[in-house]
C-alpha cells in the first residue's frame, strides 16, 4: 500500500482508504433518504480488521451517516486500534434542533458528539459536510471561526471542506482555508480533479489535496446492475430516486463497463482496479474512499492498490468517458 500527503501537512493517508456511509444502514434526515440498505456489523468488522491489516489506515465518516451510527460502529470494530488509524468526520447535514446544521454552537455540539461517538479525543480532519451556508452564507463566518477554534483546542487536527459544485468551492476555499477538499469523482465524472480543471487550479495554488468519494460510482463501475431487472432498492436508500440506476442510466454505463473489459479484464477486481487507479492517476488526489459492507468488496478494492495504471490507460479511458 502506498500513503499519499493531505495537503502540506505531515499527515499521510493510504491511497485506497474506506468511506463508512453504508456502516449507517437505512437513513432518513429532514424526511429525505439518505442511507444504504442496512449492513451486517459482524461482517463490516471483519471487513475492518482485514483492511487495517492490508494498510489502510484513513476512514471517512459523518455525523449524518446513520445519524451517528456510523461513528459509533466504526468506534466499536477499532477498539484499540483507534491509534493506528486516521479518522474524518463531517458536520452539515444533521441538523438537530438547530435552524441550520452550520450555526456555530451546533458545530461544537457536533464535534464533541462525534468524538464521544468514535471514542477519540481528536478528529483527524473534520469537514463541512457540503457549501450551503445560508442565504447569502449567513452562517459563513461564524462556522469558519468555530472550526478554527476546534482546531486551536486540539479538537481538530485538518479542517476539511466537501461541496458538490465547482461554484461552491471557488467561493468557499479563500474563507475557509481547507487543507482538505472532498466530492465525488470517478470515470464518469471527474470535473473537480481534472488537470485544467477551477478545483484542480485551486487546489495546486493552495497546495491542497482532494478526497475522492465514490470512486466506483456506487458500483455502477463495476457492472453489477442489470438494465433489464434493475435494482429495487429499500426506503431509506439515497439510491431510490436516483436516476443513474434506472434501466437507463444503468444500460449507459455497461455499455462503456464493457469497453474497459476488452482492454482490462473482466473480473470484479479488474474493473475496481481501473475504477480506482484512474482517481489515484490524479497529482491532487490524496486517495479514493470506496465504501464497503464485508470482507470480499474490501478484498475487491484492495486488489487496486500498487497497480497504477500507464498513461495510455488513462487515455484510453478518458476517450470511453469523456466521448459523450
Amino acid at each position: 500500500m502506498q500513503y499519499r500527503p493531505l495537503g502540506d501537512s505531515d499527515i499521510k493517508v493510504s491511497e485506497i482508504s474506506l468511506g463508512c456511509w453504508t456502516l449507517g444502514g437505512l437513513n432518513w434526515i429532514n424526511g429525505m433518504e439518505c442511507g444504504w440498505a442496512d449492513v451486517d456489523e459482524d461482517e463490516a468488522t471483519r471487513a475492518i480488521h482485514m483492511a487495517i491489516d492490508a494498510g489502510v489506515n484513513h476512514f471517512d465518516n459523518a455525523d449524518a451517516y446513520g445519524n451517528g451510527r456510523a461513528e459509533r460502529f466504526l468506534a466499536r470494530a477499532l477498539g484499540a486500534k483507534r491509534k493506528d488509524v486516521i479518522i474524518a468526520s463531517k458536520v452539515g447535514h444533521f441538523p438537530g434542533t438547530a435552524a441550520h446544521a452550520y450555526e456555530a454552537q451546533h458545530i461544537r455540539h457536533q464535534c464533541e458528539q462525534s468524538l464521544t461517538n468514535l471514542n477519540t479525543d481528536v478528529l483527524d480532519i473534520y469537514y463541512f459536510h457540503h457549501g450551503h451556508f445560508g442565504e447569502n452564507d449567513c452562517y459563513l463566518d461564524d462556522a469558519v471561526a468555530m472550526m478554527n477554534r476546534l482546531r486551536d483546542e486540539g479538537k481538530v487536527r485538518l479542517v476539511g471542506l466537501s461541496a458538490y459544485s465547482s461554484e461552491d468551492f471557488t467561493r468557499l476555499v479563500p474563507v475557509v482555508q481547507p487543507t482538505v477538499l472532498q466530492s465525488w469523482a470517478h470515470l464518469m465524472d471527474d470535473q473537480f480533479i481534472r488537470p485544467g480543471s477551477p478545483v484542480a487550479k485551486l487546489m495546486a495554488e493552495r497546495k491542497m489535496s482532494f478526497v475522492a468519494f465514490s470512486p466506483l460510482a456506487q458500483g455502477l463501475l463495476l457492472g453489477k446492475y442489470d438494465a433489464d431487472n434493475p435494482p429495487q432498492f429499500a426506503p431509506g436508500d439515497f439510491r431510490r430516486e436516483k436516476e443513474e440506476f434506472r434501466p437507463e442510466g444503468i444500460r449507459e454505463a455497461n455499455a462503456k463497463v464493457e469497453r474497459i473489459k476488452q482492454r482490462f479484464g473482466e473480473s470484479i477486481e479488474d474493473l475496481a482496479r481501473v475504477a480506482l487507479q484512474y482517481v489515484l492517476a490524479m497529482d491532487n488526489v490524496a486517495c479514493a474512499i470506496p465504501g464497503f459492507r464485508n470482507e470480499r468488496q474490501v478484498q475487491c478494492n484492495l486488489a487496486a492498490a500498487d497497480k497504477p495504471l500507464s498513461a495510455e490507460d488513462v487515455a484510453y479511458l478518458q476517450e470511453i468517458f469523456r466521448a459523450g
